[in-house]
């Protein structure tokens, strides 16, 4: 941080590394990217990564920008073939250090959530798996630690 409390500029380094992942709340897919770049934070630590915000970096907010183009690695984490994150990162300018799609990479069946409202609509615990959560963590910090 600089000498104002809170203020960041472009000469600060703060996380090595940035995460973009897809949030996308529809599906099961899109809740396990979600889950899987949280627990990788959690597990390396906000030093060694954060989760970037799709938003700020494709509506150009200065800060969002100035920390993806400092950092070590960008990674994009999509759930599916659409890759949006990705998409996102390459229109603000940047390139993925290693772009993660969860339906090619460890082959990640999409639901729909949708389907269910109206019907038997289950708590998101249901959705996602453990097992496909851990998959994708272990891709995510993979990409990270690559040299």
């Amino acid at each position: 941080m600089s000498d104002k409390k809170g203020h960041w500029d472009k000469n600060i380094r703060t996380h090595k590394n940035v995460i973009y992942a897809c949030f996308g709340g529809f599906s099961n897919t899109g809740l396990t990217a979600a889950l899987a770049s949280l627990e990788a934070v959690k597990e390396l630590g906000l030093e060694e990564a954060c989760i970037g915000c799709l938003a700020g970096i494709s509506t150009g907010v200065t800060h969002v920008l100035g920390k993806t183009e400092v950092a070590d690695r960008v990674i994009t984490v999509d759930d599916c073939p659409m890759e949006c994150a990705r998409k996102v990162v390459e229109g603000a300018g940047f390139k993925a250090s290693r772009s993660i799609v969860l339906a090619r990479d460890i082959g990640m069946k999409k639901k729909p959530l949708h389907e269910d409202i109206g019907g038997d609509l289950k708590g998101v615990n249901d959705y996602v798996s453990k097992d496909e959560i851990e998959k994708a963590n272990n891709l995510i910090i993979q990409a990270i630690k690559e040299d």
